[in-house]
This record gives structure tokens, sequence and C-alpha cells, in this order.
């Protein structure tokens, strides 16, 4: 069963789609733009800490490299904060669609809302 709220599921989008959009144009440094200055990422490789990371990390990922999400939940665990649940799939040019789920939690702050931890899972 999926719960996610509509204006939930409007934030999460905005941020998700302007991350997608980095990274299919292979632009690490907007998709660390998205993320808090303190943002833990952890993606398939050892965990970071900060929009370095972040950036380090989407470069070393190969190019025409692209990525689809599919929402499957929101939670607000506080004002503030919106936490989002997607299965997300990763496709290549040279090897088979890597298929994951992501967790985030954005933070919203004057600038905006940002995401202060993203963890991948792979899947079975």
């Amino acid at each position: 069963m999926n719960r996610t709220d509509a204006q939930d599921e409007a934030i999460l989008r905005d941020v998700l789609d302007r991350w997608k959009a980095a990274v299919d144009q292979h632009r690490p440094d907007r998709v660390a733009a998205l993320f808090t200055e303190d943002a833990v990422f952890q993606g398939l490789h050892p965990y970071s800490v900060g929009r370095a990371g972040v950036a380090a990390y989407y470069e070393s990922q190969p190019l025409g490299m692209t990525a689809e999400y599919r929402v499957l939940e929101t939670r607000r665990p506080t004002e503030g904060l919106l936490l989002g649940y997607l299965a997300t799939e990763f496709a290549f040019t040279d090897r088979p669609t890597l298929t994951v789920n992501l967790g985030v939690l954005l933070k919203r702050s004057d600038d905006g809302w940002a995401i202060a931890h993203y963890q991948v899972s792979r899947l079975p």
C-alpha cells in the first residue's frame, strides 16, 4: 500500500526531477547543488558527507547513465523534513539496468528544499 500526500509528492518530485535531469546530463555539480552542505550520501560505494562527495560519486558514473524513479511513499517526520521512498532504475549504454530502492530525506531551508540524506539499497 502506498501512502503519499499530493503536496508532499509534488515537493519530492520537484527536487528529484532536477536530480534526474542533472544525472541524465552527467552534471555532477548540478546534482551536488541539490544536496545540503552536510548531506549524508550512500550510493553503491562507501558513504560520504557533503556536496564534494556527491559530486565525486556522480563524476565517476559512466556517460550515458540515466535515472528513472517512481515515488512509493512519502512521510513527514516533522515540520521542515520530508521522507521519500522510491523505486529507481539506472540505465546504462553498455550494461543491464540497475534497479534499486532509494530513500531520501529532504530538508527545507530559506533556499528551499534540498536532499539531506540519500541511501540506495540494491534489490535482490
